[in-house]
């Protein structure tokens, strides 16, 4: 009983930690794309910027990082233990999303540019790298 429930914490500690990182580096790269959008089109208002991030095809990219969140929120909401198999895909599919890559999916080829441009995306994306690593220490 107290393994499981310690496993629980631990789990639900670990989602948490990697969620607000997580939002760290969305809110970083929302931010990058933002100037980029604004250095052609000009300021915009916060009620501007958000309906570009649902619905402009320039932040679509975007919502692959912004799924993988909702998906954090939805297992840290579960009523039911999460798997150790499931914790271990959703880690993967973190690690495979933040691959930066000239070539590739379109992610991958918009976060590289990102990560070129912005150190802020280099910070963000250390930090999501360092819980990750300790995290597959453990």
């Amino acid at each position: 009983m107290t393994n499981t429930l310690q496993l629980r914490i631990n789990q639900h500690l670990l989602l948490s930690d990697l969620r607000i990182q997580l939002m760290r580096l969305h809110k970083v790269l929302l931010e990058t794309e933002q100037i980029t959008y604004e250095q052609v089109w000009g300021k915009v208002s916060r009620g501007e910027l958000l309906q570009l991030v649902i619905s402009h095809q320039q932040f679509a990219w975007l919502h692959q990082l912004s799924e993988l969140i909702v998906q954090i929120d939805e297992l840290r909401q579960a009523d039911e233990p999460v798997t150790s198999e499931t914790i271990t895909a959703l880690l993967t599919d973190v690690h495979i999303l933040l691959t930066p890559a000239e070539s590739g999916n379109e992610f991958a080829m918009k976060y590289d540019t990102a990560f070129q441009r912005n150190p802020d995306v280099v910070m963000a994306h250390a930090e999501v790298v360092r819980l990750l690593t300790s995290t597959s220490q453990h």
